[in-house]
């Protein structure tokens, strides 16, 4: 195995020629790095001390020998006089939250305070320490207002149902702010799409605030594809990120550091809360939560053992501010789907068919439901808008979307047009039912029944009730059936035959029907 090159040891000579190559001859850390062959940290290091002993010159004023130099530079080298004032490293760590604030600027403001202070490395790597010596807390350091993460805890509760006596889970929601720790919890029923976007709801409304990220896991009901740089979200999820303006993001698979705080709170609320409840029965889903908000009150105002602050207290000192206003009113929960434009001008939605411009038929467009309103979307523009219907049937019908030809019977019904037909005589009216029957829907029989009546005037009530009986016998059930009938003569033709009676079928009502 070669032996290792042991590292060259700098010299106060090596230190003198960085100042005078850096304020001399004006080098750059990385030139004078190549020049003197010294690595780029150790010539930004030596530079550093040198600004704080107040040596930003060459030549270096009289009396700065070697040894001067060497005590100015390195008196302070381990742990300084134990008369200095010690930093207070926990509200340096709260500090470090608020928006602009750097660990340079928090060690400049101390030693404005303490002008025989600390020196910055020494201030830096002590400060390193104590994030190490402190929980997690500080470990991930983010900025006030930055994140609220979220993800189901692995523990449920048990609810029964009163009217059954079955048990089912709840799911326990899970959410917390980056920078104050600053916990909600909340159950549900299930970790589908709906109760996903209620819990994300609740939690915002909850901290009185939206961060700028959302940091979730990979749900399913939520995330479509889930790619560390392009995650595809579930359109309601995204409408959700979109009312709130905030941006979601989520984790990587099996990674869960990506998301440390949220996991760290998942555990905290199973032993502070879940683990209080293991004794009680629940037969609701309120009645859990209302359980959940009581302990989830003592624990953010419980002092966290190594910052000597609530949840609470410094959620109110260094985050709320910074949180971005809700908007008006929440985000109401909408289901997206595709449909296909229908011959019709209908697309269907959960059974029932909602029209849309016809110039569409034959395109995909996008549904928002809700559960009030059907909101139909082309091309991003909405194209549609129809109250929804509650029983899961029937046509939902603008006149405005029919082409101007249909546009004539948009106060015409299956029953008027019976009713109409019934007056020519009972075989029109099976006739014109049984044209708008044997269709798909019934408003794409309308033009064919309106032109069996419009042959009445010309023909005769007799004679067209006539032509239907027979059209009606060889079942050629169409205008033009009726129509060749008419032209032929054949409907006289069939007067002459013995009359022969309706033959009975199901289908079929009967002349007395129609009286």
């Amino acid at each position: 195995m070669p032996r290792r090159k042991q590292a060259r040891r700098t010299s106060v000579r090596d230190i003198q020629a960085i100042l005078r190559l850096t304020h001399e001859q004006g080098l750059s850390v990385r030139e004078v790095s190549e020049r003197l062959k010294i690595s780029k940290t150790t010539v930004s290091t030596y530079l550093l001390r040198a600004r704080e002993a107040g040596l930003s010159c060459w030549p270096l004023p009289p009396g700065h020998d070697d040894a001067t130099l060497e005590r100015l530079l390195f008196g302070r080298a381990g742990r300084p006089p134990q008369d200095l004032s010690e930093p207070d490293f926990a509200l340096i760590a709260r500090e470090l939250k608020r928006k602009g604030v750097t660990l340079t600027l928090l060690w400049q403001e101390y030693r404005a305070a303490h002008p025989d202070g600390y020196g910055y490395t020494w201030f830096c790597e002590h400060f390193a320490a104590f994030e190490r010596r402190t929980s997690a807390t500080f470990r991930n350091r983010h900025a006030a207002g930055a994140v609220m993460q979220t993800d189901y805890a692995g523990q449920t509760v048990p609810v029964i149902d009163p009217a059954t006596g079955v048990i089912y889970p709840a799911q326990i929601f899970v959410a917390v702010l980056g920078a104050s720790n600053l916990t909600f919890a909340f159950a549900s029923s299930s970790q589908k799409l709906p109760d996903w976007i209620e819990g994300q709801v609740r939690a915002l409304a909850f901290f009185g605030g939206v961060t700028r990220a959302i940091v979730c896991d990979n749900l399913k009901a939520g995330v479509v594809k889930a790619l560390w740089f392009e995650p595809t979200l579930n359109a309601t999820f995204a409408a959700m990120a979109e009312h709130y303006d905030t941006t979601i993001l989520p984790t990587r698979s099996r990674k869960p550091r990506d998301k440390a705080k949220v996991e760290g709170a998942v555990l905290i609320v199973e032993r502070w809360i879940l683990a209080r409840l293991r004794n009680r029965s629940f037969f609701s889903i309120a009645e859990l939560n209302a359980a959940i908000a009581e302990l989830l009150e003592e624990l953010n105002n419980r002092p966290m053992r190594h910052i000597g602050q609530s949840r609470r207290e410094l959620f109110e000192e260094i985050e709320r501010a910074a949180l971005k206003p809700l908007p008006a009113a929440p985000f109401e929960y909408a289901e997206w789907k595709s449909a296909k434009v229908h011959p019709d001008y209908h697309v269907e939605v959960d059974k029932t068919f909602y029209s849309v411009p016809h110039r569409l038929i034959g395109r995909t467009v996008e549904v928002r439901l809700t559960h009030r309103v059907v909101e139909i979307f082309h091309d991003h523009q909405r194209v549609a808008s129809h109250v929804r219907r509650s029983q899961r049937s029937g046509h939902v019908t603008v006149n405005e979307h029919m082409p101007k030809a249909h546009q004539r019977y948009a106060n015409t019904t299956p029953a008027s047009l019976i009713s109409r037909a019934a007056r020519i005589g009972p075989n029109a009216a099976i006739l014109v039912e049984r044209m708008m029957r044997d269709r798909p829907h019934p408003e794409q029989g309308y033009r064919s029944a309106m032109g069996i009546l419009s042959l009445a005037p010309r023909y005769g009530p007799e004679r067209l009730d006539a032509a239907c009986e027979r059209a009606l016998l060889i079942n050629a059930i169409a205008y033009s059936s009726v129509t060749a009938i008419l032209k032929a003569g054949l409907d006289r033709a069939s007067s002459a035959e013995p009359a022969k009676p309706t033959p009975q079928h199901a289908n079929i009502r009967g002349s007395t029907y129609y009286q």
